[in-house]
């Protein structure tokens, strides 16, 4: 009984509540200091494009920088790879155990080209590079105490939920990425160390925003009304409309993502980059409503306050640089310029519904329903687009017909078998991580050591090394009656694929313990 309870303390509750805390706290502390420099290099970029606007002649000399800056991004993205791109894809990679990254280099990285991108104008957010960051900090924290390698996965995905909660200022949110994006899977110690780490990190966050003068929500709470249930047509149109237009920008981003595979083979990374540096400039310099994050845009969309013939302008510049931006692996997240997107659509239905009689007073629960649908359609997580359209766009009141846009448009992707975007550039992280390894195939039996960290836990709450499927367990002779997942003796039959056998053997007994005769 006593080792139960010592094995519990030591394997659960101190990876889950006590680093889960840790995290938590630490990972507020810097994604609040990073949205404090992010608003500082926003508002000096607004500053730097209205003087290149009324000052063109220093433009000459704004490219050269460029070309240098550019150069010298691209070499350091060939040291430090997960830098690049937007911060969720490689995220989930590390969290699955796809990919291995330097947690400290990472994190300033992040940090650093992150806010650079912001003074930039690229049309990228936040949130991906907060995801990031929070789960280096997950790493680090179990680094720095010289703890259990099994715990890190759950560490920083706490960490990763933190990042994205105090990011979006949506902390369930922030739990449910973990469940449905990040591991796929509904277990207790995803949703026990989520839910510590995020609500510790979000306290944090409400006791250290004031001070930096930085906000906690992303957006402000929208006034909407209910919607009467002759109306519930409304988000299941939408809810088709982006949809199809889902649809459209995935597959826009695969025919983009292949022709950037060429032209990488033909031109260095840091032309490539140039190039998107400049077509940003060229843009910032017409408006700056056609580059930067979008937070500001979107804001004004839900108010209806965008020109009409705007809208088409807005939509198509924004989708092509974003999509650009994300291709080309320029740092900072995806999520926030979608949301935008799917504002720019969605705003676009409303004007077409609006014409055709519906009230204008439902103006902005279109927009709503519109980027709820968008999330879900093009990330493939309409659970956790429904919960954050809740939290952070004041749709508690239409949470039924929130969820029906959303899956409406959710099936018709599926309908289509597109893939989301994480997936993709998820995908090519991994392959190229394993170019030019050897995979072998490994069909082994392994037994579960005394004061393991898998005692005590079913098979679906352990994070096994990617690849691995547990195909049976053959429970100990002298298993206790009433034991509670696995036992100590009980034999576990395994069969995964790897590229370095000795790490993953190493993860293997990490979790299950190093047999006693060795």
């Amino acid at each position: 009984m006593k080792g139960r309870l010592r094995n519990y303390l030591k394997n659960f509750l101190f990876p889950a509540v006590v680093l889960g805390a840790l995290t938590g706290i630490l990972t507020a502390v810097v994604v609040c200091a990073f949205k404090l420099c992010a608003k500082y290099a926003i508002a000096y970029s607004q500053t730097a494009y209205a003087f290149l606007r009324a000052n063109p002649v220093y433009l000459p000399a704004v490219v050269v920088g460029l070309a240098l800056i550019a150069f010298g991004i691209s070499w350091i993205y060939q040291k430090a790879p997960y830098v690049k791109g937007g911060g969720i894809p490689t995220a989930i990679g590390i969290l699955r155990g796809l990919i291995t990254f330097r947690w400290l280099w990472n994190l300033l990285g992040t940090f650093l080209f992150s806010v650079f991108t912001f003074f930039l104008g690229v049309p990228l957010g936040n949130e991906g590079p907060s995801v990031l960051m929070g789960t280096a900090i997950g790493r680090g924290t179990v680094s720095f105490c010289k703890k259990h390698r099994a715990w890190d996965r759950y560490t920083m995905t706490g960490g990763a939920s933190a990042g994205f909660a105090v990011a979006t200022g949506a902390p369930f949110s922030g739990v449910m990425f973990a469940i449905e994006e990040a591991h796929e899977r509904v277990s207790p110690m995803i949703i026990i160390v989520s839910m510590v780490t995020v609500l510790c990190a979000m306290i944090t966050t409400h006791l250290i925003s004031p001070l930096l003068d930085v906000p906690v929500l992303l957006f402000p709470h929208l006034s909407i009304p209910a919607l009467a249930v002759k109306n519930a047509w409304i988000p299941l149109v939408v809810g088709l409309a982006v949809g199809l237009f889902s649809v459209g920008f995935l597959k826009l981003f695969r025919v983009l993502r292949r022709a950037f595979e060429y032209v990488q083979r033909k031109v260095p990374h840091a032309v490539v980059l140039l190039i998107i540096f400049v077509i940003t400039l060229c843009c910032g310099i017409l408006s700056y409503s056609l580059i930067s994050t979008g937070h500001a845009l979107t804001e004004s969309l839900l108010e209806g306050n965008v020109i009409f013939y705007m809208l088409f302008i807005l939509l198509i510049v924004r989708t092509l640089l974003t999509l650009g931006a994300n291709t080309a692996g320029v740092t900072g997240g995806i999520f926030l310029p979608l949301i935008a997107v799917g504002a720019l659509f969605s705003s676009l239905c409303a004007e077409g519904l609006v014409a055709l009689g519906v009230s204008r007073s439902l103006y902005t629960s279109i927009v709503v329903f519109g980027i709820t649908a968008c999330l879900a359609g093009m990330m493939n997580m309409p659970l956790t687009a429904v919960v954050f359209s809740i939290e952070a766009l004041g749709a508690g009141q239409n949470m039924i017909y929130t969820a029906l846009a959303a899956v409406t448009a959710f099936i018709l992707v599926e309908a289509f078998r597109v893939r989301s975007i994480n997936d993709k550039v998820l995908d090519g992280h991994v392959k190229e991580r394993n170019q030019g390894k050897r995979k072998v195939v490994i069909d082994t039996c392994m037994t579960v050591q005394e004061n393991s960290f898998a005692e005590g836990k079913r098979v679906k709450d352990v994070f096994w090394p990617a690849d691995c499927i547990v195909l049976s367990v053959t429970k100990s002779p002298s298993r206790p009656q009433n034991a509670h997942g696995l036992a100590v003796g009980d034999v576990l039959h395994l069969r995964y694929t790897t590229t370095d056998e000795v790490e993953t053997d190493q993860r293997l007994q990490d979790i299950l313990g190093k047999p006693q005769s060795e």
